[in-house]
């Protein structure tokens, strides 16, 4: 039990990180050069005390910065649904353990070379909330091992860093895309809602001359009566209120980086579909070589739909056609053609 909390303790401890010089440390660091050579062939006692006070403001500064850093805690809330190329926010809470003195100047990130946030002032014994603005780039799983802390107190001299253990794991969705430019095809059978075109739905669609090849039974005898002229009634095709996007991703090995960011772009709109015909009301089905996710519709849906899509990744080649669960529903056929491995 004892070891257990010896070792919960250490995985807690600040990991440092070194320190490097700014641009005002550096000049200063060469005034003290100068200060120390023009002391040295005068033999003037004042620039030895000057010198003498420069070094001290160097190695206080180093110290303090170190002193900065210690006994700091953070957590990170999870940041909801995040998206490929769509920036997010990552709430977190910084809190000083120490009991006496304050932080000060405290620059946090969740990455090196990412985004930092300032946060000029921590009591002792006190939290400070705050978000960072993140994106990440690609979909599929994310590890944030540690938090990164730097300090720039007492003189901004020098930087010193130290990381903290994080162990936060991220789930990134597939970039989403404008819905207009999909091409999803209607099924121009039966369903559950009438479209703007004709076909053999029940709402009216348009009254027109009847035309050899016309159905009879369309013939609107009334109209006919009292123009004197057969009029053919023209009824709006039903569509399904369900869409089927088909993602084929036996590909092969993606040999290139143009045919890698082909494979994404078709990650992309397939979910893009996914998330615009659900927020629709739509029962939408995913079926790729993992597998089919049955119609559904809803939160709970998108959610399992989005995870599969962040995942997917491109198998080897497979003659079997991959085929919809129902095929009076809108579909969405997304394949291209990858070179053989």
């Amino acid at each position: 039990s004892l070891w257990r909390r010896l070792s919960a303790a250490r995985a807690r401890r600040g990991i440092p990180e070194g320190i490097r010089i700014t641009k005002v440390g550096l000049w200063f660091v060469l005034l003290t050069v100068v200060v120390a050579a023009a002391a040295t062939n005068t033999g003037n006692n004042a620039l030895y005390l000057v010198l003498a006070c420069m070094l001290a403001m160097l190695v206080v500064s180093g110290v303090v910065s170190r002193m900065n850093l210690q006994r700091l805690a953070v957590r990170v809330d999870f940041p909801g649904d995040i998206f490929a190329r769509r920036p997010f926010s990552l709430p977190f809470t910084i809190s000083n353990l120490g009991r006496r003195w304050s932080r000060w100047l405290l620059l946090f990130s969740v990455t090196l070379k990412g985004p930092a946030r300032l946060v000029p002032h921590l009591p002792a014994g006190k939290s400070a909330h705050g978000t960072l603005e993140l994106l990440l780039p690609r979909r599929g799983r994310h590890h944030l091992g540690f938090a990164h802390f730097s300090s720039l107190f007492p003189l901004g001299l020098f930087r010193k860093g130290m990381r903290v253990p994080l162990g936060l794991d991220l789930l990134v969705f597939p970039e989403l895309f404008a819905a207009g430019g999909l091409e999803v095809q209607p099924t121009g059978l039966a369903g559950d809602e009438s479209s703007p075109r004709p076909g053999w739905g029940h709402e009216l669609h348009a009254l027109r001359g009847y035309r050899s090849g016309d159905d009879p039974r369309g013939i609107h005898w009334k109209k006919s009566a009292q123009t004197g002229a057969l009029v053919f009634m023209e009824r709006e095709s039903e569509e399904s209120r369900r869409l089927s996007i088909v993602f084929d991703n036996a590909t092969g090995r993606l040999a290139d980086p143009a045919a890698e960011s082909r494979f994404e772009h078709l990650v992309s709109e397939a979910a893009t579909a996914a998330v615009d015909h659900l927020a629709r009301g739509f029962e939408v089905e995913l079926v790729t070589r993992e597998g089919a996710l049955p119609f559904g519709f809803g939160a709970r849906h998108r959610q399992a739909i989005l995870e599969r899509l962040a995942l997917v990744e491109a198998r080897p080649r497979q003659r079997t056609e991959l085929r919809s669960s129902d095929p009076a529903a809108r579909s969405l056929r997304l394949a291209f053609a990858a070179e053989r491995a």
